[in-house]
């Protein structure tokens, strides 16, 4: 442990909750214990980090806000700049956002229920770091029975050099509806990013979220999205990974009430050297839950795709229905993509698999396509906005899937002019 965050760790627990100091000091004991993972563990065996947590700085002062990006017009929203929020619109009626340290402090309840689970659970050492050194992001809460209007987050990365754990704590109320657009940005800085999402959605409740990662090339993000649904809830996330040297997303669906469900959709697209590294988890344990994991991503250059899925379904999960599917495309010979789905299912009445693909465009197709009028290069565009174009039609957000047909088109459009595909 460096100096400077063991200064870090004194500066964040003043003015906080008792409950939270305490899990602050436990997971700085366990940064210290911990290595950074390697390629030889299992969990990163596809992934070469390249950094130490040491090479990176927190930092005391967030840097500059970002310019506004079209996303959701209007919209509340949280801007948060190198793990600090530096702005948010007022609350209304059963809607209430904010800067989730502001929250904590102020003692809002609930937070130590909702919180707790994640900040103790035993993690390898970006987790840890996450506890011990963040506390700060937004908090979006909507009120029992409320239909809150869509929220944009936006988690930039500003500083150079600088290292920030941020939180999007996403809470549902009974039979309320949360909606949110989270918008990963950075400047073109080398940086270290460790967002933890979290989702609470209560009995009855619906949380619509859509993640859209959009990192400069510099930029390594290892992330978490973690979900609890409960009772006759549902959670619809999506996430759309576009950006990043190194970007990492762990996610975990806990469907524990009878009769939740879930749907995780998700695009990426990687280019140059990027490396795009998917581990979800979808855990059945209440009786007649449902899940559906679809994915879709290519890539090009030299970029490395991993998608790792894992549905369990505990002893008494009875009557689960899941599924989980990712397909790959390859678009040049230096590219590769592992897809590596799982199940494991301990209980005797369910429905569930898995399908997987990888492999290049259809020569078949594009054949078709240039018998048609259509030059070989845009034959191609044609294929891969089509393979596309069935994930991103089950994003929870129109607004988000129409600039998300755009950046995809345009990335591999590139690609193709400077004679990489």
């Amino acid at each position: 442990m460096t100096p400077i965050d063991s200064e870090a760790l004194v500066r964040a627990t003043g003015g906080e909750p008792e409950w939270r100091a305490a899990a602050r000091h436990h997971a700085r004991e366990r940064v210290e214990g911990r290595a950074m993972p390697s390629n030889r563990d299992e969990l990163w065996r596809y992934v070469d980090l390249g950094f130490e947590l040491a090479d990176y700085r927190l930092v005391d002062e967030p840097g500059a806000v970002p310019d506004s990006r079209a996303v959701l017009d209007g919209a509340p929203e949280v801007v948060v700049v190198d793990g600090m929020a530096v702005a948010s619109s007022p609350s209304q009626g059963g809607l209430s956002v904010g800067s989730l340290a502001t929250a904590v402090a102020d003692g809002r309840p609930g937070l130590d229920t909702v919180l707790a689970p994640s900040l103790a659970a035993d993690g390898d050492v970006f987790a840890a770091a996450h506890t011990a050194f963040g506390g700060d992001g937004a908090m979006v809460h909507a009120a029992r029975n409320t239909t809150a209007q869509p929220v944009l987050v936006r988690l930039h990365t500003s500083t150079a050099g600088s290292i920030s754990y941020p939180t999007v704590l996403v809470i549902a109320e009974e039979n309320a509806l949360a909606s949110v657009v989270v918008d990963v940005t950075s400047d073109e800085v080398d940086a270290v990013t460790v967002p933890h999402i979290e989702v609470a959605a209560a009995p009855g409740a619906t949380v619509r979220l859509s993640v859209v990662q959009h990192l400069g090339p510099e930029v390594r993000q290892i992330g978490t999205l973690r979900a609890a649904v409960d009772r006759d809830a549902s959670a619809v996330l999506a996430e759309a990974g576009l950006g990043g040297s190194l970007a990492r997303l762990h996610l975990i669906v806990d469907l524990h009430g009878r009769g939740s469900s879930a749907t995780v959709n998700g695009v990426y697209f990687g280019d140059r050297s990027q490396v795009l590294d998917y581990r979800y988890f979808m855990h059945h344990a209440g009786l007649d839950t449902s899940s559906d994991m679809f994915l879709k991503g290519a890539v090009e250059d030299e970029a490395l795709s991993v998608f790792t899925g894992l549905i369990r379904i505990d002893e008494g999960a009875q009557r689960t229905n899941a599924f989980q599917t990712n397909r790959n495309l390859i678009l040049s010979d230096g590219a590769a993509a592992q897809s590596v789905p799982n199940l494991e299912i301990l209980a005797n009445d369910v429905k569930c698999g898995h399908a997987s693909s990888v492999g290049p465009l259809d020569q078949e197709q594009r054949y078709y396509l240039m018998s048609r009028g259509l030059d070989p290069a845009q034959a191609d565009r044609l294929q891969v906005r089509g393979f596309f174009e069935q994930a991103l039609a089950r994003f929870p957000h129109p607004e988000v899937t129409a600039s998300l047909r755009v950046w995809i088109n345009t990335k591999y459009v590139i690609a193709q002019q400077e004679g990489r595909v």
